[in-house]
């Protein structure tokens, strides 16, 4: 069985709605069984990212899907504490091999959401794990996915906490595509 996990945080509820469309698209891959896990305030004492339970059910994932939103042009604070948590997992490489991929939303349009997408990339890369990336073009398929068009990864955007049904139909997609990717690498 290939155990595919998503980890994000989600301030106003967006994230956790692209986090709950990923998870459902990867869900329906047979042979797939999906975690989703939210960084929660309580995981983060004196700025450190303390929920060593979650980084342990993470050691056991095949692939990992890393969300946030984009905050001042990066990750949330909360999710940066996170990333500093797995420096530990860094030094032995315990997520190497993993497949990896990204989700963020911000309120604008062009609100440097790309480099939040660069950041889990970098942080996947940093672990030894393989990034996947969206294979859509932007707006060039029936059903307009990847509306935003980024390749690294879905970036969705709202100013009013309302999500574009697109945007949850990339993010669905990603979480199927991750796990389509998953049990082919396991192959």
């Amino acid at each position: 069985m290939i155990k595919v996990a998503v980890v994000f945080h989600s301030a106003g509820g967006t994230t956790r709605q692209l986090a709950t469309a990923v998870v459902a698209g990867a869900a329906t891959v047979q042979g797939v069984t999906v975690m989703q896990a939210e960084i929660a305030g309580a995981d983060i004492s004196a700025g450190r990212f303390r929920n060593n339970p979650l980084l342990e059910q993470l050691d056991s994932a095949d692939a990992i899907v890393f969300g946030s939103p984009t905050y001042m042009g990066s990750v949330s604070a909360q999710f940066k504490a996170f990333a500093d948590a797995t420096s530990e997992r860094w030094e032995q490489q315990l997520w190497a091999n993993k497949i990896a991929a990204g989700f963020t939303i911000g309120s604008n349009f062009s609100g440097d959401q790309l480099h939040t997408l660069q950041y889990l990339q970098i942080l996947a890369n940093q672990q030894g794990m393989l990034w996947a990336g969206l294979d859509l073009p932007g707006n060039h398929n029936a059903a307009g996915l990847n509306r935003l068009g980024a390749q690294s990864g879905v970036i969705a955007q709202s100013a009013d906490g309302l999500l574009n049904e697109t945007d949850l139909l990339s993010a669905r997609y990603l979480g199927q595509r991750v796990a389509q990717l998953s049990k082919r690498f396991a192959a």
